[in-house]
């Protein structure tokens, strides 16, 4: 039985997934989105889960399309409040958790504002440099 994935982990995945969708064209993002669950190792000796629940894959894909869809619009809400530290200068990481932060906090009815800013300093702390979590969380205080 393929075991039920936390909120963290299924946002944790999306992060990834949207990292890696940074480095290529919008056309193709239905394509990396299928091409990260292929590329999961069968094992979770990396930090991956050994495998993804259908449900689960369908969610994550769908949230990354969402928010890809919309990042020329979340760079802009980014950009206005990140002085002197606009998104093309950013490290592609810290872009990629503000974005999923910034879609969380105001396209996401269900995520309660303090609950993206917090999983966003998390995942800050996970993949970022150590001025990636007070930096993630200077922002997106700044959009609340």
């Amino acid at each position: 039985m393929v075991q039920k994935m936390t909120r963290r982990e299924v946002r944790e995945q999306i992060f990834k997934v949207l990292f890696d969708v940074e480095f290529h064209e919008e056309a193709e993002i239905d394509q990396q989105i299928e091409l990260y669950f292929e590329r999961l190792p069968e094992d979770d000796s990396c930090g991956y889960p050994s495998s993804i629940p259908e449900e689960e894959k369908k969610y994550i894909g769908e949230k990354t399309a969402k928010v890809a869809k919309l990042i020329p619009e979340i760079d802009e809400k980014i950009n206005a409040v990140a002085k002197g530290w606009k998104t093309q200068r950013m490290g592609k990481a810290d872009l990629s958790i503000l974005r999923l932060a910034v879609y969380e906090m105001q396209y996401d009815e269900e995520i309660p504002v303090n609950v993206a800013i917090n999983e966003a300093v998390e995942l800050a702390k996970k993949f970022g440099s150590d001025d990636s979590p007070a930096f993630a969380n200077g922002i997106l205080a700044k959009l609340v």
